[in-house]
């Protein structure tokens, strides 16, 4: 995501951070530099020219031109000024007590996936606790209320509908009055939208609004249609009063124009953004830590979120254990796959580890090379998994063809087990190592993740480094 930036401010990253010195001269060239990238992600011109003359106005203070480390502190002005671009600080939704009934409004266009967001914010809502009710309200789009059923039925929470239903205004009123008697305490209503903004819609997204009373009214934009997305949510926002954003699609983004232009010129903050097409794949906006990604500096913070929402610790403590009495496997390493695969794609990964997204340098990492690697390992039979020794010539033949790969692949494979086996029997033995790792990696359990990186570094032009 965002790749375009980051390359750019990456390579301006590392050309600052090593300077002793800042004269006037490099920091016009710097924002200059700046000021292009910006425009080329097609953010809003207001904005950057705002940036542009608040960082001059910084950065050529004394404060920068005089510091001990005036690289650092320029790096450090033109970081700030991206957090307070995207948003400040990470906004929460405004929902009330459990014993209350919430009300939220989704909106969009047609196309932007709002009825998608809406079953992952339930989701979320659900893992938090909260009782949710979807209620389908897109009485427009062919199939919409049967998609919204299918995707509640996914995760488990109900879907208010009224078949033959014509009068969205009539079902959101009526769903209230379903959930206060059925003990539902969050309500996210589904609405209809269209290819563009009309008049009906918004006098039915209106009076919609006045039945429900909602505490949120949350627009759901395309993150990929740039200004396009700021241009639609001022249009909502002046109509209904919009409370939040939700980006989608922000994955497949590589410009970044709506995220950075949004806060700025409509003064609503992004609370989420979608991140892939599974149901988990809805994260809550942290501004710094995005601005961190665009600079190329990763999002450890992030990474040990997820690591320790999808990794099993009792799982992470018996491979520990094993670590440690050097029997590690390659059941072991079968797992390891299976866990990360929980986090995310493996491109979504690598870009949160500080410094791997300057390596990567705007390259796709060739992720089929995980599962080919995962194929080999199945195709082995259990005492093989146990012990790798016993894998000679004629066996490693038969796993290659019952994997759909090559001998040199399985024994590219097992070189690269008796590698990281060794590599953690050091780490596992060495406690200033695993100080210096952990310490890193912000005091999360990530041997998982360790192991990936070595095993995968290679791939990167000289891999990571813990």
């Amino acid at each position: 995501m965002l790749e375009k930036l980051t390359d750019t401010f990456g390579s301006i990253i590392r050309t600052l951070s090593g300077k002793s010195t800042i004269t006037e001269k490099n920091i016009e060239e710097t924002v200059e530099q700046i000021k292009m990238a910006l425009l080329e992600a097609d953010v809003n011109l207001r904005v950057v020219r705002r940036f542009v003359n608040s960082t001059i106005e910084e950065a050529k203070g004394e404060k920068v031109l005089k510091a001990v480390n005036p690289g650092q502190q320029f790096v450090k002005i033109i970081n700030d000024k991206l957090v307070s671009m995207l948003g400040d600080e990470k906004q929460d939704l405004k929902l009330k007590g459990p014993d209350t009934q919430s009300v939220i409004l989704m909106l969009g266009l047609q196309g932007a996936g709002k009825t998608t967001a809406a079953h992952k914010l339930a989701f979320r809502l659900k893992k938090d606790g909260r009782r949710p009710l979807l209620v389908a309200c897109d009485l427009v789009r062919p199939a919409a209320v049967e998609q919204l059923c299918i995707l509640g039925q996914k995760i488990d929470v109900p879907v208010y509908k009224e078949d033959g239903a014509k009068d969205a205004v009539k079902v959101s009123r009526a769903s209230i009055e379903y959930a206060k008697k059925n003990g539902y305490d969050t309500i996210i209503i589904d609405t209809a939208g269209r290819l563009q903004i009309d008049e009906e819609m918004m006098a039915e997204l209106v009076n919609v609004k006045k039945a429900v009373n909602p505490d949120e009214v949350l627009l759901v934009a395309d993150a990929m249609t740039g200004q396009n997305a700021v241009d639609i949510a001022k249009s909502f926002d002046e109509q209904l009063g919009l409370t939040g954003v939700i980006l989608t699609k922000f994955d497949s983004d590589a410009r970044g124009g709506a995220a950075l232009s949004l806060k700025s010129i409509t003064g609503k903050p992004i609370l989420f953004i979608g991140t892939g097409e599974k149901t988990e794949d809805f994260d809550v906006f942290h501004p710094d830590r995005i601005a961190s990604r665009i600079l190329g500096m990763g999002d450890i913070v992030s990474l040990v979120e997820k690591a320790q929402e999808k990794v099993d610790i009792a799982e992470a403590q018996k491979l520990e254990a094993k670590m440690a009495r050097n029997e590690f496997t390659l059941e072991d390493m079968l797992s390891q796959f299976q866990q990360v695969k929980k986090m995310g794609s493996m491109q979504s990964l690598l870009e949160m580890m500080p410094g791997i997204a300057q390596q990567m340098n705007g390259r796709d990492i060739d992720t089929s090379m995980m599962s080919r690697q995962e194929a080999i390992i199945l195709s082995m039979t259990k005492k093989e998994r146990a012990n790798h020794l016993i894998i000679g010539p004629s066996r490693r033949k038969r796993i290659a063809k019952g994997s759909g790969t090559s001998v040199a692949e399985v024994n590219k494979l097992i070189k690269q087990f008796e590698k990281t086996k060794l590599a953690m029997k050091k780490i596992s033995r060495n406690k200033g190592m695993q100080a210096k790792l952990m310490g890193q990696l912000a005091g999360g359990n990530m041997g998982d993740l360790s192991a990936l990186a070595q095993r995968f570094g290679g791939g990167l032009g000289g891999g990571f480094k813990f």
